[in-house]
């Protein structure tokens, strides 16, 4: 991911319902800026571990950021998403100013349902987060969770007392097509179906074509789609929460990218990949002081 290089002409944004501009990207999005000029947001980065780590390489990366700087009085929340075997090893040896989250949920209270975990289940071990709505569980054939799945999860882990990052992004062929915008508008709009406060919600803005490929959408890019995700969410919920919800941004991230793409107004943070497998993934959190 170190190698990961910043893509400048894979496709535009395209038009939607909420917007009205051309199909170039480097065309600015009205409105916006006025909601990110007023907004006062935490950074914030999530480390996603996906299917990866053993109790020891885990045992040795908590020991390696514990051993890092404090960030108990920084404008910043790192957040690390943990498979499940290991959410109770990650909460009970990681410092008290790191926060743990969960990668997946089921939307019961437990009871007959082989395999699955219950939101109450991944409490009880430490998880405050969740990561909802990743593209791999969107569109792995195995999987292929569709909008109401994600956003009913979302709506249940909330109503439990959990935080959730909430993934949006589009394919490749999404992007080639113009249909980056339509694509996180209907996400959006699942979300917004379900969902009545967001004070414990977090939007994470993944194209699908840069993850774990080493492509990484340019801060401009980043910035468009993030200002434009804003602007619907002033128009489709309140200017209140637009101003006020984190937009991360996640797709190779790396210690040799985040501080340019940190710098946008409208990036507030990332999700990470590869990248929080690794010790320097602390460079990464530390990005947050390009906000300051």
């Amino acid at each position: 991911f170190e190698m990961a290089c910043f893509v400048g002409s894979v496709g535009s944004i395209g038009r939607s319902s909420f917007l009205s501009r051309s199909k170039t990207s480097n065309v600015s999005v009205s409105r916006a800026p006025t909601v990110t000029m007023m907004a006062d947001r935490t950074f914030f980065v999530g480390g996603n571990w996906k299917c990866n780590g053993t109790k020891d390489s885990i045992v040795e990366l908590i020991d390696q950021i514990n051993e890092g700087p404090s960030i108990k009085d920084a404008p910043v929340e790192a957040v690390l998403g943990v498979p499940f075997p290991y959410i109770s090893l990650v909460s009970e040896k990681l410092r008290d100013d790191w926060q743990v989250s969960a990668q997946n949920c089921w939307t019961g209270d437990g009871g007959a349902y082989t395999g699955e975990v219950s939101v109450d289940m991944l409490a009880d071990c430490g998880a405050e987060w969740i990561i909802l709505g990743h593209s791999e569980r969107r569109h792995l054939d195995v999987l292929k969770e569709t909008d109401e799945t994600i956003s009913t999860k979302a709506a249940y882990a909330l109503g439990k007392g959990m935080k959730v990052m909430y993934c949006i992004g589009e394919l490749l062929s999404e992007r080639e097509a113009g249909e980056t915008l339509t694509v996180c508008e209907r996400q959006m709009q699942a979300l917004k179906e379900a969902v009545s406060d967001y004070s414990n919600v977090v939007i994470a803005y993944e194209p699908v074509w840069a993850i774990g490929t080493g492509k990484v959408a340019t801060p401009e890019q980043a910035q468009e789609v993030h200002e434009a995700v804003r602007s619907w969410v002033a128009e489709n919920i309140s200017a209140e929460v637009a101003k006020s919800i984190r937009i991360l941004y996640g797709g190779s991230v790396s210690p040799g990218n985040c501080d340019e793409l940190s710098t946008k107004p409208d990036v507030d943070g990332f999700l990470v990949g590869g990248a929080s497998l690794k010790p320097d993934f602390l460079k990464i959190v530390d990005s947050y002081k390009n906000k300051n």
